[in-house]
């Protein structure tokens, strides 16, 4: 990958977009996580207004602030901005008696929170005129579907979706993005017990990508560990692609109208 040349690109592609779109800058949902990390960096350096949102819902993680430290000593146009919403999440599972409710509600209550945070960067955004900028790669948001529908995948834009995890990684790096956030085990922070994403995935973003890479080169002949990877591949493909495609409507044919 010829990285300076991907980031200027991204870069020139955020630019263009804003531009525009009439909009006088971005928000930035950040998690402490390389995607987000990454995506929020490569905005910034378009010097329009950048907006860093982290939303903790569950507990307090010190990585994003780190991060927003990192950036406002980098650029002039990032602000930042921290709202603890965990009371408030606690309030929500109070009210809906989700505690104390036998049914399994373990993914409904992952997905509430994702959509919460959803809410609150599109209220920053309304009140400023931004973009709200999607932090989903490759791998997660058209490979698999490993995202909230309308929570973290209800965005205005996704600068980085067209490159994998392994190329995130290598982006990271160029731009010299907090080490521990570089090496930190990947994971949504939407469940107490702290799951990573590949315990919730089944499978590793390397295994992921050599998937991706099998499918596009349609082999005829696998070993058995990629026929296993490409199975479940295929299996998460097919149970979220109502996220990947574009919502259905129902055409009415012309004679009937």
């Amino acid at each position: 990958m010829q990285v300076n040349n991907v980031i200027n690109y991204i870069v020139f592609w955020l630019k263009n977009y804003i531009k525009n779109s009439k909009s006088n800058g971005f928000v930035v949902g950040i998690s402490g996580g390389i995607d987000s990390s990454v995506t929020s960096f490569l905005v910034a350096k378009t010097n329009y207004p950048t907006l860093l949102l982290e939303i903790p819902l569950l507990k307090d993680n010190d990585l994003p602030r780190k991060h927003a430290k990192f950036m406002l000593k980098r650029f002039s146009n990032v602000s930042y901005i921290r709202k603890n919403l965990c009371d408030f999440f606690n309030f929500f599972c109070k009210t809906f008696d989700i505690y104390n409710n036998k049914i399994n509600n373990n993914l409904a209550l992952a997905n509430a929170q994702s959509r919460i945070r959803m809410l609150i960067l599109y209220y920053y955004a309304n009140l400023n005129n931004y973009l709200v900028v999607g932090t989903g790669n490759k791998v997660e948001d058209f490979g698999i579907g490993f995202f909230t529908k309308y929570g973290d995948g209800g965005v205005d834009l996704q600068p980085i979706a067209d490159l994998n995890k392994s190329d995130i990684q290598i982006i990271a790096k160029k731009l010299k993005i907090l080490y521990e956030i570089r090496n930190s085990i990947p994971t949504d922070g939407l469940w107490k017990d702290e799951r990573t994403d590949k315990e919730q995935i089944g499978l590793s973003y390397d295994d992921l990508e050599l998937a991706m890479k099998i499918k596009d080169k349609k082999l005829k002949y696998f070993s058995k560990k990629e026929y296993s990877i490409i199975k479940k591949y295929q299996y998460l493909h097919n149970k979220n692609k109502h996220k990947i495609i574009p919502i259905p409507i129902c055409h009415i044919p012309n004679y009937m109208k």
